[in-house]
């Protein structure tokens, strides 16, 4: 209990610091029917998923105008190349492109995220350097996951506001154990 309650209060200690906070997408499908809603599109996130297929959408409804940022990684695992390039597209209501972010033309780079302790490959983003230097007018948008074969493990970080809450930080330390394992497992190097 005594290693809980220290574990609990270096996290509230790094909380304001810590990039995005991990989600783990669980559900193999997002079709333009379905989309995985984003709530506070400002408040940044990063949700690991899985293509398996067709690509994912990601729905954001904003009553107000709001600063927009965006960028996909995938997991480095030791010195594995990048097996799969992700691109996203930003949509507006009625899907029509706004921007394109096109991994497959894009030089990933290697990068060290301090606070997860883990190595990405960093892909295009919107936005620079994590951060939002767009704003959206209110409304609805999508966000459109994909590569060439709609397969592979990727991340994808929305907004860029840090803000974690107590639930948050709890539900943080059972799900990074399943995230690590299942986006860094060694034995998925070379297997696509």
């Amino acid at each position: 209990m005594k290693k809980i309650l220290i574990l609990l209060s270096l996290l509230l200690a790094c909380s304001q610091t810590i990039a995005h906070k991990p989600v783990l997408n669980e559900n193999s499908s997002y079709p333009p029917e379905a989309p995985y809603n984003v709530e506070d599109p400002e408040i940044s996130k990063a949700i690991y998923s899985t293509l398996n297929g067709d690509p994912h959408f990601y729905r954001i409804d904003s009553e107000e105008d709001f600063n927009f940022y965006a960028g996909i990684l995938a997991a480095k695992i030791g010195d594995c190349q990048l097996e799969e390039k992700f691109s996203f597209e930003v949509l507006d209501s009625e899907f029509h492109r706004i921007y394109l972010a096109d991994g497959e033309n894009f030089e990933w780079t290697p990068w060290y995220e301090e606070y997860g302790k883990q190595w990405y490959w960093n892909g295009p983003e919107v936005g620079k350097n994590f951060l939002s230097n767009e704003v959206f007018k209110a409304g609805t948008y999508y966000i459109k996951v994909f590569n060439n074969v709609n397969k592979g493990q990727y991340i994808i970080a929305i907004g860029d506001i840090e803000k974690f809450s107590f639930t948050d930080i709890v539900g943080l330390i059972f799900s990074m154990g399943k995230i690590e394992d299942e986006f860094w497992n060694p034995s998925l190097c070379g297997t696509s």
